[in-house]
């Protein structure tokens, strides 16, 4: 089955999908027991912060959204640092969802003071 074309999305979007996908590779490589526990729980939290950042995109109140996502995001990055320390992830891996994840954050971090300075402006 040939998959449809893909629409451009936001760099932000694209940068959480390519994220969770590397994540979703590594996740079906975690020991039984941590993938259904730190694992699911880190699964969640990516599709938490994917979801609250596309929804944002879809309404006009976009600081609330925005600040659920980063603190989201602020959980995700905590728990797949508990996921390295453990050993669950190994540097390398870790190391490239964490690129990833601290440039998503930095968009996430620009468009929140963008929407907080459209917001004092008013």
């Amino acid at each position: 089955m040939e998959r449809p074309p893909r629409r451009k999305n936001l760099p932000i979007i694209e940068r959480l999908v390519t994220a969770y996908k590397l994540w979703h590779g590594f996740q079906v490589h975690i020991p039984k027991v941590p993938r259904y526990s730190l694992g699911i729980k880190i699964d969640r939290l990516f599709i938490e912060v994917i979801e609250l950042v596309f929804n944002t995109l879809q309404t006009n109140e976009k600081m609330s959204p925005l600040e659920s996502a980063s603190q989201k995001m602020d959980t995700l990055k905590f728990m797949l640092r508990v996921a390295w320390e453990t050993g669950v992830l190994d540097d390398k891996k870790y190391t490239s969802l964490s690129e990833e994840l601290n440039e998503v954050g930095r968009q996430l971090g620009g468009w929140l003071k963008k929407v907080q300075k459209e917001n004092s402006a008013r």
